[in-house]
């Protein structure tokens, strides 16, 4: 790598910037590579252990979705058996779910050292008190990301496949799923959630740069729950109970939202308040 990345931030051209990028999205894409290689020697186990696990009736999340139920005098959450099974249309179509599997799950692994490259990039633009943050900035983002990742493996994508598994037109049709269309469903379900657990995140940098107040965010919070019973009906099945479920947790995350801006524009308030003496 050249000396240009040890260059002043200030003094560095455009093109300084895209090289340094450049170095950054390297590192990035090879860890994700390698835990992906690693991941592909155990790629047995992953959809075993893990991805196939939301197909047993025992998984845990039914279990729980079972007991709910009966508490409320219901027995159409408790399965016996999973009225699918999987079919591969494709002659590389189990290869390349392997392959996809293996990049998807050297993301996530991945995502802590993901956080250190990008802090690493914008971090020179920073002032060195906002610097001083940087661990604290990638503990408590990647604590989010996995916290998201494991509401989408165990909540939102057990409550899509049960849903989407039981629910039939006529019991002449049988459920036979493409593999690919089950792995996107699980796949999608953990990513996205794990990104919308970022939220308290975004909400502090906007309200760092003066994008967003407190009094923002209560003044549109109707509108926000609009926008988070939408969010719930795209990433969850057409089912009012799973909707709820996954709705409950977002809010609550943007009521932390308002907390996290209100602290950020007070302790910018103070530091005015000091400068001026």
């Amino acid at each position: 790598m050249s000396d240009k990345t040890t260059n002043d931030p200030q003094s560095m051209s455009f093109l300084d910037h895209l090289e340094e990028l450049r170095w950054h999205l390297i590192r990035m894409s090879l860890a994700i590579i390698l835990i992906a290689i690693v991941a592909f020697v155990f790629i047995k186990s992953i959809f075993t252990d893990i991805i196939f696990a939301l197909r047993d009736p025992n998984f845990i999340s039914y279990e729980i979705l079972c007991k709910i139920s009966r508490t409320f005098g219901m027995e159409k959450g408790c399965l016996e058996e999973m009225p699918f099974n999987f079919i591969s249309t494709e002659m590389a179509g189990q290869f390349s779910a392997a392959i996809w599997t293996s990049i998807t799950t050297g993301f996530v692994v991945a995502f802590p050292y993901i956080l250190h490259e990008f802090w690493k990039f914008i971090s020179p633009a920073l002032y060195e008190n906002e610097r001083k943050h940087s661990r604290g900035f990638i503990i408590v983002s990647s604590l989010l990301f996995f916290i998201g990742t494991l509401f989408g493996y165990f909540v939102i994508a057990p409550l899509s496949v049960n849903f989407l598994a039981t629910f039939s037109i006529a019991e002449v049709v049988d459920n036979q799923f493409k593999i690919g269309s089950y792995i996107s469903l699980v796949r999608a379900s953990v990513i996205a959630s794990g990104f919308i657990f970022e939220l308290p995140i975004i909400i502090y940098f906007l309200s760092k740069v003066g994008l967003v107040t407190p009094e923002f965010l209560r003044r549109n919070r109707k509108y926000a729950l609009v926008i988070v019973l939408i969010l719930a009906a795209v990433i969850t099945p057409p089912d009012i109970s799973t909707q709820i479920i996954v709705a409950i947790p977002i809010l609550i995350l943007y009521e932390v939202s308002i907390f996290i801006s209100k602290m950020v524009i007070k302790r910018q308030n103070k530091k005015i308040l000091k400068s001026t003496k």
